[in-house]
């Protein structure tokens, strides 16, 4: 039994248009629905839309997820908007404008030298003039037809949007340490825009995310709504990079390490591959005992990203002719994927395509 969805089509047209079909759900039990695992649209729907803008965001609600995402960072005077990074020469028409040409600069983030424009250099007035456009086209060539529609949106309109239909909103504050240290503290501002909303309780629909963990802490301290420490497949924590600290990531997953991270945080964001590893040949291995380590630590997990397109899948879930130019863009068996991960009984996915991340969950715990 579909719980919201009881059926839903999804066609991409040759100008990359979505048409979606959403019928009227049969009621669900609150058991099931307690126990099914959040659908996070992924910047939005960028499997559609150019990501981290409102026609982003708005395919996200209309394909089902149950949260939007966006990416946070600060401009000149202390505005939070929604880049997958602060670098917008990627992101933005910016290279159109030569009134913004001297603003080109190069910058040290996280430790990498950076070339581009960075939001922080803009008022968030000059940023207004600028376009948003698809950031990976050579994958995604619909999403460049929308090139040009939409502005950058601020935190406040992703969280009023968010509210007029009824689904929550999921922060990422991007590079913390990094603004601190330029003095743009992304937390303060964050809380203020949730707070006006609302939005301050452990209730409430929100997550907050960081892939460091000192602002995580003294979130925690601030607010009592639930927090994400993110878990990449390698590295560390840049603020403890910074701080000389020689533990990694891998360190945080270890089950005394998820102990901890469950002192200031209530769950985890990892990549898919902390859970199920994959081979050198592209192929998924045994499953890892996280999900398990997380819940008995108290930590809900939540996995990123699954995306459509073959180049982003597991090897064991591409579909068509790897000869054939267009295999890395073409859609694979995503729905398989997803089935294989929500039956190792994590709490919630990213997902480019939320519709594709309704659908299955709703065919897998309708079984159950």
């Amino acid at each position: 039994m579909f719980r919201k969805l009881l059926a839903l089509a999804l066609t991409v047209l040759a100008t990359g248009t979505v048409a979606v079909v959403l019928h009227e759900p049969e009621p669900a039990s609150a058991d099931r629905r307690a126990r099914e695992p959040i659908v996070i649209g992924h910047r939005g729907a960028s499997a559609h839309r150019p990501e981290h803008t409102l026609l982003s965001y708005e395919t996200a609600i209309a394909l089902g997820a149950d949260y939007i995402e966006p990416d946070l960072v600060s401009t000149k005077d202390g505005v939070l908007v929604a880049r997958h990074e602060n670098e917008i020469g990627g992101t933005t028409d910016v290279e159109n404008h030569p009134e913004f040409e001297a603003r080109r600069t190069t910058k040290t983030i996280d430790g990498r030298p950076v070339t581009g424009w960075f939001t922080e250099d803009f008022t968030f007035a000059e940023l207004r003039t600028l376009k948003a456009e698809e950031r990976i086209p050579d994958l995604r060539p619909n999403n460049t037809v929308f090139n040009g529609l939409a502005q950058i949106p601020t935190f406040e309109e992703v969280v009023q949007l968010a509210q007029r239909h009824g689904v929550g909103v999921y922060p990422e504050t991007k590079h913390p340490t990094y603004f601190d240290s330029i003095g743009l503290s992304l937390e303060e501002p964050l809380l203020e825009v949730l707070n006006r909303y609302g939005w301050s309780g452990r209730r409430d629909p929100v997550f907050i995310q960081s892939f460091e963990t000192a602002n995580l802490r003294e979130l925690r301290k601030k607010t009592r709504l639930p927090l994400i420490q993110l878990i990449n497949a390698t590295g560390a924590p840049y603020d403890w990079v910074a701080a000389g600290d020689p533990r990694t990531y891998d360190t945080m997953v270890a089950p005394e390490g998820l102990r901890e991270v469950a002192r200031y945080a209530d769950g985890v964001g990892v990549d898919t591959r902390r859970i199920v590893p994959v081979g050198p040949d592209g192929r998924l291995l045994e499953p890892t005992p996280l999900i398990r380590d997380a819940h008995r630590a108290g930590l809900a997990v939540h996995t990123w990203t699954i995306r459509n397109e073959n180049s982003q899948l597991p090897a064991d879930f591409r579909l068509g002719d790897p000869a054939n130019p267009v295999f890395p863009r073409a859609m694979g068996d995503v729905a398989g994927w997803l089935d294989k991960l929500y039956r190792l009984g994590l709490d919630g996915v990213f997902a480019d395509d939320p519709g594709a991340a309704r659908a299955v969950r709703e065919r897998v715990f309708s079984d159950r």
